[in-house]
């Protein structure tokens, strides 16, 4: 056996190591964004909030006039408005430093302490409420800036696809698992001796504590990238820096046009899946434990939607089957409408629906983006993505609030949605993926 074959399975076997180590911050954070933001938080929130309410149904957070059940969408919005202030500056430094890990360290573990801490809420204590969850949110879409932007590094183009479909699937499973323990305990509070609103409290704290503990094993296993001592000197002044990145990104106008489209059909992705539980909880009536199921449901039906996708874009490419989604959520969301209150049926056969189309859209629009990426630049351009898939994503919560306040139906607020999807298609449709690539020189694959 030759030097260079040997060297080269080394480096296969390291890549694969990182890949596996990789997956399981995937395994770690996506129960915050389930059992937290789509299940639990958003009724609770909006319950504690409605308790400190005045008689008109208002509360006033800096003297604001607030409708109770618009708060969590708001404070939704206000994490995504910090997050985009955080990331570019954290992918900046990480670029430049070639110090990736400390800093998803530090953003992991904030947003899991905070998460947490959310332990603490009862009574009428909505304030704290939404300042932990700014915190959360905030330092989460931080730190998915940062773990995506391993990819590329981490995965070779032709095998980008399927690492990134694989890690969705491993976020898929692990939130599953957890809402299967978070409805054994909701169900079963009585028998546990603890009430309703401190089972909810358990299941958001514990989210926190899972978070931080599988992040040990990312952090253990992916490998920080050193840059000289020149670029280290050129990370001080972060937003002389940030300046810098969206300078150098102008140069790049076709993965502009794709992170274009992706901010806003994914506007549109973001705000189903925080506000969801809201919807089914307020405007349908539903109990906890039925949105607790729904939620499973999307859960499973992910792990097989984004493994089924993955397979779909190695026949029609990633694009044709991004844009066959973005149909699909435009339909299941125009169909989300019309549904009857009180019949949880329709509202388990709309999940089911949302579970197949939204493990494939993110999964493939992660790989996809990692082509179009300069290399040296993937925190840099991973934080703009992030931006995109998370700090970008308060238009959309925005509106749903700003609906239901002015109307009063979350009927309203939920149809309101669609236009994400249906601009995102006209969007991305336009954009041009192999010389994309080509442009931000990258060796295009076969089938893109």
């Amino acid at each position: 056996m030759g030097a260079d074959t040997v060297v080269e399975r080394s480096g296969h076997e390291q890549r694969r190591r990182e890949q596996r180590g990789w997956y399981f911050y995937d395994w770690a954070c996506s129960v915050y964004s389930t059992s937290v933001l789509t299940v639990f938080l958003g009724p609770y929130l909006t319950e504690i909030t409605k308790s400190a309410a005045d008689a008109d149904g208002f509360v006033h957070p800096l003297g604001i006039p607030v409708r109770a059940g618009s708060f969590f969408a708001y404070s939704v919005s206000a994490s995504l408005v910090v997050a985009i202030v955080l990331m570019p500056l954290a992918g900046a430094v990480a670029d430049r430093t070639g110090r990736k890990k400390p800093l998803l360290a530090a953003s992991a573990y904030l947003g899991a302490a905070a998460t947490t801490g959310m332990f603490l809420l009862d009574g009428d204590r909505y304030l704290l409420g939404g300042v932990l969850l700014v915190i959360a949110n905030a330092t989460f879409a931080v730190a998915m800036a940062l773990y995506n932007s391993y990819l590329p590094q981490i995965a070779t183009p032709d095998e980008r696809d399927a690492v990134s479909s694989r890690g969705w699937a491993f976020g898929y499973t692990s939130g599953a698992l957890v809402l299967v323990l978070n409805l054994i305990l909701y169900l079963g509070h009585d028998s546990f001796g603890v009430s309703e609103g401190m089972a909810v409290r358990i299941c958001l704290a514990s989210a926190g504590l899972w978070w931080g503990a599988f992040a040990l094993i990312p952090l253990r296993r992916l490998r920080d990238r050193r840059r000289d001592p020149a670029d280290q000197a050129a990370a001080i002044g972060g937003w002389r820096q940030l300046r810098a990145t969206l300078k150098d990104m102008r140069r790049h106008p076709l993965t502009l046009a794709f992170l274009l489209a992706y901010l806003v059909y994914n506007d549109g992705i973001q705000t189903v899946i925080s506000q969801a539980s809201i919807y089914g909880s307020e405007e349908l009536g539903l109990d906890q434990s039925t949105l607790i199921v729904a939620v499973l449901l999307v859960q499973l039906l992910a792990i097989a939607g984004a493994l089924g996708m993955g397979r779909l874009a190695r026949v029609h490419g990633a694009k044709r089957t991004i844009l066959g989604s973005l149909i699909a959520w435009t339909v299941i969301i125009g169909a989300g409408y019309f549904l009857p209150a009180g019949t949880p049926v329709w509202f388990f056969v709309l999940a089911a629906g949302i579970g197949l189309v939204l493990g494939g859209s993110q999964a493939l629009s992660r790989s996809l983006f990692s082509h179009l990426v300069p290399q040296g630049k993937e925190a840099e351009y991973f934080s703009a993505y992030e931006m995109s898939d998370r700090g970008m994503s308060w238009l959309g919560p925005l509106i749903f609030g700003l609906t239901y306040q002015a109307t009063g139906s979350y009927r309203d607020a939920i149809v309101s949605l669609v236009v994400f999807f249906a601009l995102g298609f006209v969007l991305l449709a336009r954009v041009p993926v192999r010389r994309a690539i080509a442009a931000a020189g990258n060796p295009v694959p076969e089938r893109i």
